[in-house]
């Protein structure tokens, strides 16, 4: 006789589990962590006083402000904290600090702020992995690649920071490494070595785009272009102090960069008109140009200014470019 299938008398009900199911899914996955296949990434509720930023990581952290992480702060109050980890690692020999942060330094900053502002109870969340300072910079360049929020110049410099560090100065191993094409690393690394000097002409260097930072890069790439561009680039920071304050707009990025690339050229900036020095509405004095050699003015004829007034307009002049004022460079 044959055997009876033995009938299920279970009171549930049997539902069907699909292959794409999240009971499979999580199955899958709780199999393969006891195996040792996936390795489980442990998340951690720290003080982010308790946490230090890696220095490999490619965000200014200078450039932080209430501004710039208001939307994510605004977002931490309405979603009752961080729901996005970020990731660290452990330290050894701090007494300041167990973790090092090596990205999510934006949500450090705000969750840092909002505990410091009615939010005390608020904790940095924050995955914890075990790697070595090239496997930490290129998760964080995965992190932070497409994010908005990060300059051209932050991601350039950041990248020439590590070419030597990780990859033995060698732009191929690099671009291999990241995934990236040697084209666009190279323009990267061109950006990087623009100096400070001439960055700071910029009233927002982060609006440079890579296009334009490359353009600058390769316009002084002779010792004497950069010099010329240096020499510039004092006159516009100078001239930005003193259009705002006055209350008038600084230059724009493109209007900086236009006046950089024509001095890097030897053909020089366009003078502004705030460097006419008025008599009754008249430009008795004009200020040409300025480098460490000297002042180049030009006194106008026809304006009715008498001799004191011409000797006030050249002083007002002298002044203004700050002659006098300081030792001869």
């Amino acid at each position: 006789m044959a055997k009876e299938e033995e009938e299920d008398t279970s009171s549930e009900p049997r539902t069907p589990v699909s292959i794409g199911s999240p009971l499979l899914t999580r199955a899958n996955s709780l199999g393969r962590i006891a195996s040792g296949e996936l390795k489980q990434v442990p998340q951690v509720r720290l003080d982010p006083k308790r946490c230090r930023i890696w220095t490999g990581n490619g965000r200014l952290q200078s450039a932080l402000n209430y501004d710039r992480c208001k939307d994510l702060i605004e977002s931490m109050i309405a979603e009752g904290g961080q729901k996005m980890p970020a990731l660290v690692r452990k330290l050894r020999n701090d007494p300041d600090h167990d973790y090092e942060v090596i990205y999510g330094t934006r949500r450090h900053w705000a969750i840092s702020w909002l505990r410091e502002n009615n939010y005390p109870d608020f904790v940095f969340l924050a995955e914890v992995r075990d790697i070595n300072d090239e496997a930490a910079f290129r998760l964080a360049d995965l992190e932070n690649r497409t994010r908005s929020d990060i300059s051209e110049l932050e991601r350039a410099r950041n990248y020439a920071e590590a070419l030597p560090i990780h990859y033995e100065g060698k732009q191929a191993r690099m671009a291999e490494r990241l995934n990236i094409s040697k084209g666009w690393l190279s323009k990267l690394i061109a950006f990087a070595q623009i100096k400070d000097g001439i960055i700071a002409a910029f009233k927002a260097p982060g609006e440079l785009s890579l296009r334009q930072g490359y353009a600058l890069a390769q316009a002084i790439s002779s010792s004497a272009a950069e010099k010329r561009a240096l020499d510039e680039a004092k006159i516009i920071a100078r001239l930005n102090a003193e259009h705002l304050a006055a209350g008038k707009a600084p230059f724009s990025t493109q209007d900086t960069l236009s006046r950089l690339l024509k001095a890097a050229e030897g053909k020089g900036g366009e003078a502004p008109e705030v460097r006419d020095f008025l008599y009754k509405g008249k430009p008795v004095v004009t200020m040409l140009g300025e480098n460490r050699k000297g002042i180049r003015l030009h006194i106008h004829h026809g304006t009715g200014a008498g001799l004191e007034e011409v000797v006030q307009c050249l002083t007002d002049a002298l002044r203004a470019s700050g002659f006098g004022n300081k030792a001869d460079e």
